[in-house]
């Protein structure tokens, strides 16, 4: 039952099982915590270990077998419209990964020759994906051909009413589909029925850089006859890698190759407005973390408060000035859109609790809130409770919705349940958005709280720390950090190695950060003394005096202040060892 003042949390220790003995034996030439971790990925085949720890090149012809489906008749096409100058609009989405794909692909097809144009809507007046005013807008400004990034597998009416009005549409999307997709010209989507491409988990930015790839190689062939320079698409791989890390798919196997990459060119010669954003993030170098926590939700924030149509032209410009410009606003935005989250938040849970307190699935709709924060809304309240959360900003005649997950309940499949009563919706096993005209909308949250309490009535619901490694406090020295680095990038699908250490004394304790919201302790082992860090803890102050013993569940990251670099521990959940 969920109360109306909730404790934390309490947290499954789930330890992974040791490797075999045998298994360490064989890779005696890597570090047995290594070997360990990547047993616990499922990761044994010495090629496979060897992919991982040194990912090899994506795909190098993507005109070879086996092919993304449609890819052919994309390209032909493309072709054609950049011969012919025709009009070509990319069409985005308003997140990151949205905005790299149409960065990427404007600046793609412009290297081609192409006249190509970016779109992408306004989250508060259009939403996401296809609309039938902007596509008639486009035909109407003379666009001939329209490239969806990031969206459109699922917007059957719209791109029937583009293929109408005489627009040749080319979907790229990585969405999960229905068995009916899109009546494209071309639907490029590795989730499709019938596409054999083997990866299935590419990002929205991924897929448009796959395309630009088979377009280059295709140019490039004509270009070596020509006795031109050959363009090259690892060019843009900066913005693979932040568009990737940033919508959360795995970094596994091709994920991984291109965002090693990207990151490399981030750090070694960051484009102007990636160089202007590090600047005001106060981000010395780029790594998946710093992409989720730093970089990304300063370009989410275009979207979310005002038009993401800053981000595109901050990653688009070549301008070191205007780039800083566009960084600073973008910075300013994004602390506008902190305070907004907070407050819609607890607007949200107020609202959920009153309804129903004891229900599997929060479910909370005001038309107080704005569609830019209800998708960091409902993830904090599902972080918070461990349910499914919906939050919806109520329109006049339409209201739009976000989800959030946990790993027990795969959100769009229960939204497919509900597609009767929606206008449209889509998305991932753990978030979704959706469109509901207001008639529907009670129908709707008491269907998606019946298909909870259905699938999840009889779980104990209790968030699950898989822990890869016990290891003593007092054996935690640089040389396990350089160990786990040779993982990174980690991020979604490839989580940050997580440690824990039992029977660790507590030498002094304090809260910092707002209301005392975190944690700072001084922990040790025998003679050896750490520093940590234990985030929205802060409520355990209380109870660690000093002389207190714990166990701790943590990363071991590298914290940076003033220029100095020094290893902390980020402890992610503790428990009081005489509990055990």
């Amino acid at each position: 039952m969920i109360s109306a003042a909730p404790t934390p949390l309490r947290k499954r220790w789930q330890l992974a099982p040791p490797a075999p003995e045998n298994l360490i034996a064989r890779f005696d030439h890597l570090p047995p915590l290594v070997v360990q971790i990547l047993y616990n990925r499922g990761i044994t085949d010495p090629a496979k270990v060897e992919h991982f720890l040194s990912p090899a090149p994506a795909l190098l012809n993507p005109l070879q077998p086996p092919k993304l489906k449609g890819l052919d008749l994309a390209i032909a096409r493309l072709r054609q419209a950049i011969h012919q100058r025709e009009p070509i609009a990319v069409y985005g989405d308003y997140d990151v990964d949205g905005v790299t794909a149409t960065t990427l692909l404007v600046e793609a097809l412009s290297a081609l020759g192409g006249q190509a144009q970016p779109y992408i809507p306004n989250r508060v007046d259009e939403g996401y994906g296809l609309n039938i005013e902007a596509l008639s807008k486009l035909k109407e400004s003379g666009v001939r051909v329209v490239v969806t990034v990031d969206c459109g597998v699922r917007s059957i009416d719209e791109v029937a009413f583009g293929n109408q009005i005489g627009l040749d549409l080319i979907v790229t999307d990585h969405h999960s589909t229905t068995e009916q997709v899109a009546p494209a010209l071309a639907c490029i989507d590795p989730k499709q029925p019938g596409c054999p491409y083997p990866f299935k988990e590419l990002s929205g930015v991924g897929l448009a850089f796959k395309l630009a790839q088979a377009l280059f190689t295709v140019e490039n062939s004509v270009r070596v006859k020509q006795a031109l320079p050959p363009l090259n698409a690892e060019k843009l791989l900066d913005l693979v890698a932040l568009g990737t890390v940033a919508d959360l798919v795995p970094l596994i196997a091709e994920n991984r190759w291109l965002v090693v990459h990207g990151l490399r060119q981030m750090n070694q010669s960051p484009r102007p407005g990636i160089a202007a954003l590090m600047n005001v993030a106060g981000v010395q170098v780029v790594d998946a973390g710093t992409i989720g926590f730093g970089l990304g939700p300063r370009l989410n924030a275009a979207g979310r408060i005002e038009h993401a149509m800053a981000a595109y032209q901050l990653l688009a410009t070549h301008d070191q000035a205007e780039a800083q410009t566009l960084a600073q606003k973008l910075h300013d935005t994004n602390r506008e859109r902190q305070d907004l989250t907070r407050t819609t938040q607890e607007q949200a849970r107020q609202l959920a609790l009153a309804q129903d307190p004891t229900a599997l699935l929060l479910f909370a709709a005001s038309p107080e809130f704005k569609a830019g924060v209800v998708g960091l809304a409902a993830a904090r309240l599902t972080e918070e409770f461990y349910r499914p959360a919906v939050v919806v900003e109520l329109g006049q005649a339409e209201s739009r919705g976000s989800c959030r997950s946990i790993p027990e309940f795969h959100i769009t499949q229960a939204l497919d349940q509900c597609a009767s009563l929606l206008v449209r919706h889509g998305g991932h096993a753990a978030a979704a958005g959706f469109t509901v005209r207001n008639e529907n909308l009670q129908a709707l949250a008491a269907r998606l709280r019946a298909i909870a309490t259905e699938q999840l009535g009889q779980r104990d619901l209790c968030p699950t720390l898989a822990i890869d490694c016990e290891w003593p406090l007092d054996a935690l020295n640089p040389d396990v950090f350089h160990a786990l680095q040779q993982l990174e990038p980690c991020g979604y699908g490839n989580p940050t190695p997580l440690l824990c250490s039992r029977g660790v004394l507590v030498l002094d304790t304090r809260t910092v950060g707002s209301e005392g919201a975190h944690l700072k302790l001084r922990l040790c082992k025998g003679r050896v003394v750490w520093d940590a860090i234990a985030f929205r803890q802060g409520q355990h102050a209380k109870q660690l005096a000093r002389g207190v013993y714990i166990d701790i569940a943590y990363h071991l990251e590298e914290n940076e202040w003033n220029g100095a670099k020094t290893l902390q521990i980020n402890v992610r959940d503790l428990q009081w060892a005489d509990a055990k």
